[in-house]
């Protein structure tokens, strides 16, 4: 009689796992190929954000180096805050020739949702060696109040 150890046991495969990574796989190409086949420049643009809350405000700050104050737009409508703008290329010299290039140029949108409710009339934003700070201060209804509590 044949003695099986359990290290000796196959290991389970997940087969969902496979088809897990043929479909991020298969999202990968589509982004890469736009319609009827053609290549498309993959933007990358669209600037990292970090967006935290303090107890009275919200702060989104953002990477955008290379961009001029002039070349950006910032809107809030609703709950949405977007930035728009654009990003020029640093060399337009003819006949350069690249070894690597990564920087990025050229224009970009980005709409994001805000997690409170802000005060659109309050909002303050500055953009310091290439990194873009925006304060929206919290609606007053949603901003916390400390209560006070009486003994009697």
């Amino acid at each position: 009689m044949a003695f099986i150890r359990f290290v000796d046991r196959p290991v389970f495969r997940n087969p969902w796992a496979e088809f897990e990574r043929i479909r991020q796989g298969l999202d990968e190409l589509s982004r890469s190929y736009g319609e009827k086949g053609k290549a498309q420049a993959r933007a990358n643009v669209y600037p990292p954000l970090n967006i935290y809350e303090e107890p009275d405000r919200l702060i989104v700050t953002g990477e955008l180096p290379g961009v001029k104050v002039e070349d950006l737009n910032l809107s809030i409508e609703g709950d949405t805050l977007t930035l728009q703008g654009k990003r020029e290329n640093l060399q337009t010299e003819p006949g350069i020739s690249y070894h690597r290039r990564e920087i990025e140029s050229g224009s970009f949108s980005r709409a994001i949702a805000l997690p409170v409710k802000v005060d659109a009339e309050h909002v303050a934003a500055k953009l310091t060696n290439g990194i873009l700070t925006i304060v929206l201060m919290k609606a007053s209804e949603v901003a916390p109040r400390q209560i006070k509590v009486s003994a009697e």
